[in-house]
């Protein structure tokens, strides 16, 4: 807890993840002020503003695709054979196309599910990149500025 008229301390560095050490006997202050700097300066260098990083994710259209018709069709031309030998091909059609209409939804929202998590995978990879990136710029800056960065 941070005692009464105390600010508590911006940590640029600890927040990205990477250890600065005053190499030429920076003092804290100082410290504080380059890793201000450097941020600024990543950020124009990057193109990249790490505390406000979010990489959307492509969000597919619910729109029909099609899949509950094929598997209708495929259903009914069964439904229709099974029928036929029980003698009633049009019962058959129908309930093989009830049958295949659902299989067919089950195959499109597992299709759309396998898309959205490769979606979601994509934007979080381009995520760590970017914050990668940033975390070079923001070290090579410090080590201008005579730390060492690790």
């Amino acid at each position: 807890m941070i005692a009464s008229g105390q600010e508590q301390d911006i940590n640029i560095s600890k927040n990205l993840g990477v250890y600065v050490f005053p190499s030429q006997d920076q003092d804290k202050d100082k410290q504080e002020y380059d890793e201000y700097k450097c941020y600024k300066w990543a950020m124009g260098a990057s193109g990249v503003d790490p505390i406000n990083l979010k990489v959307q994710v492509e969000e597919e259209e619910a729109a029909p695709d099609g899949s509950a018709i094929r598997g209708a069709a495929k259903g009914a031309a069964v439904g229709a054979a099974i029928g036929a030998i029980t003698g009633d091909a049009g019962k058959g059609a129908a309930v093989g196309a009830t049958a295949g209409g659902f299989a067919g939804l089950r195959r499109g929202a597992a299709r759309r599910q396998g898309k959205k998590q490769q979606s979601q995978q994509d934007a979080a990879k381009k995520e760590a990149q970017m914050r990668e990136e940033f975390n070079k710029a923001f070290s090579a800056c410090m080590e201008g500025k005579g730390y060492t960065v690790k």
